[in-house]
C-alpha cells in the first residue's frame, strides 16, 4: 500500500471522486499544510491556520499508479484558480499536492509540465507541490460526507 494526499477545493467531493477509483483502498478527509496542531473545521474556515482541506488516500500501486491519481486530481478541479474552487474561496480551498516521497514530487512536476505543454488549461496552473506534513483527520461527520447523504457532488 502507498499513500497520496491532495487538496482540490471542498474535500467532500474530492473524497467521493477518489473513492470511485479502482485501486484506492481507503480515503480520509482532513487538514494539511498549516501551522495549528489538531485544527477543527471551524479553525480552518477562519482562513488563518494555513491548512488546506485535503484528502489522504491509501492505494495499491499494483492496481493504480501515482500518475493515474495525479491525472484524476487534475481532472476533478480547476488547478488555475488560486485559493478557490467554484463558490468556495479561501486558502483552505487551494490546489495542492502534498508529496510523500521524492518520486511523488518528481511525478507531480512532470505531470504539471506535461499539462502546461499540452495547453490543457487556458490559464497557468497554480497547484502547489509541497512536502506532506501532519495530516489532521477532520471531524467524523465530514468523513464520507456525500456518501452518507446519498449525494454525488457538493454543488448544484
Amino acid at each position: 500500500m502507498a499513500k497520496a494526499t491532495f487538496a482540490a477545493g471542498c474535500f467532500w467531493g474530492v473524497e467521493a471522486r477518489f473513492q470511485q477509483l479502482p485501486g484506492v483502498t481507503a480515503t480520509a478527509v482532513g487538514y494539511e499544510g498549516g501551522t495549528l496542531d489538531n485544527p477543527t473545521y471551524h479553525d480552518v474556515c477562519t482562513d488563518r491556520t494555513g491548512h488546506a482541506e485535503a484528502v489522504e488516500i491509501d492505494y495499491d500501486p499494483a492496481q493504480i499508479t501515482y500518475e493515474q491519481l495525479l491525472d484524476a486530481f487534475f481532472s476533478l478541479h480547476d488547478p488555475t484558480q488560486l485559493n478557490r474552487q467554484g463558490p468556495d474561496w479561501g486558502t483552505q480551498y487551494r490546489s495542492a499536492i502534498f508529496y510523500h516521497s521524492p518520486e511523488q514530487e518528481a511525478a507531480a512536476h512532470t505531470v504539471i509540465e506535461r499539462l502546461r505543454h499540452e495547453k490543457r488549461f487556458p490559464k497557468p496552473i497554480v497547484t502547489q507541490v509541497v512536502p506532506a506534513q501532519t495530516f489532521w483527520r477532520a471531524e467524523e461527520y465530514h468523513q464520507k460526507y456525500l456518501e452518507k447523504r446519498g449525494a454525488l457532488s457538493c454543488h448544484v
